[in-house]
């Protein structure tokens, strides 16, 4: 699935890192996950209704306790209000909104201008208000696409200014941007796509305002060797999303073995979100029964 096509259509400091929050009565605490595993809009239609809310509610009930929106930042104020309400009612916790939809697919990290940086902040800036008002904590960036030009050190470093730089907007309220690496096969020249990379970017920029998204799925095609890999980034990592390689679907539908994975991350103590950032492998309500029975089969509860 593309990720442009994705947000358009759903519309360790950073490792301990959660929302507190308060159980609903609503949310019947002996179904709930063992993890903070996030749906997102569009996933359960057919179960629960178009109505955000009505998904929510859904949701909840199915012992889910937290929720993604990639494109949150689009939504009206009063929209965003409305989720955040019922989220907080129902003790769910915000996951990842989109940072910079507009920056993230062109050479806007990798050559050092300074109108990409002044844009990039400016998203920020916006990001901050959508944030208080959906009690979000986390936001994916995606440091745009590779400068063939230039050479890959003047990149990395025009990428971690600019990333500085938006740490001194989001740090004095507590939030956190999280970089994506995103895999080649889907997303040729993107500058950031193993995570190996996006450790050095955090390394360097040095805050608590900038750390890694490991999604799963993009790594498992890039380059696999998963648990190790997130060993190595640990203290960098502060969210996950989940998808299983080929073809981003719900866990068991693939390769990667998200039982093992899920115990692994929850016994190094993670105690974040888990974002579902997938599409479900079959159609229709059964489809969408089938993605909650996958997540109960992998839950390490």
């Amino acid at each position: 699935m593309d990720r442009r096509t994705f947000i358009a259509s759903v519309g360790a400091a950073g490792v301990a890192a959660s929302a507190t929050r308060v159980v609903g009565a609503r949310v019947p605490r002996s179904k709930q996950f063992g993890m903070d595993f996030a749906p997102h809009f569009g996933m359960f239609n057919n179960l629960a209704g178009s109505d955000p809310v009505a998904q929510l509610e859904f949701a909840a009930a199915e012992g889910f306790t937290a929720w993604e929106d990639n494109g949150m930042a689009g939504r009206s104020e009063d929209e965003q209000r409305r989720i955040a309400a019922s989220m907080d009612e129902l003790g769910m916790a915000m996951g990842v909104f989109v940072l910079n939809p507009s920056t993230a697919w062109g050479p806007t990290f990798s050559r050092g201008d300074a109108g990409d940086q002044s844009k990039f902040l400016d998203e920020a800036k916006a990001a901050v208000d959508v944030a208080k008002r959906t009690n979000a904590k986390w936001m994916t960036v995606v440091p745009g696409r590779s400068e063939p030009r230039l050479d890959p050190g003047y990149q990395t470093a025009y990428a971690v200014d600019q990333l500085r730089a938006a740490c001194e907007i989001l740090k004095p309220h507590g939030l956190v941007m999280v970089l994506e690496p995103l895999n080649p096969c889907d997303h040729p020249g993107m500058l950031l796509a193993e995570m190996a990379h996006a450790y050095e970017m955090c390394k360097a920029v040095d805050s608590p305002s900038c750390k890694i998204l490991c999604d799963l799925y993009h790594q498992q095609a890039t380059e696999g060797n998963l648990i190790p890999n997130i060993d190595r980034c640990w203290d960098q990592i502060a969210y996950f999303q989940i998808g299983d390689n080929p073809g981003r679907r719900e866990p068991t539908t693939g390769e990667i073995n998200y039982a093992n994975v899920f115990k692994h991350i929850k016994a190094k103590g993670f105690t974040g979100i888990l974002g579902m950032e997938h599409g479900n492998s079959i159609g229709g309500a059964d489809g969408e029964r089938a993605v909650i029975d996958a997540y109960r089969s992998c839950d390490p509860a």
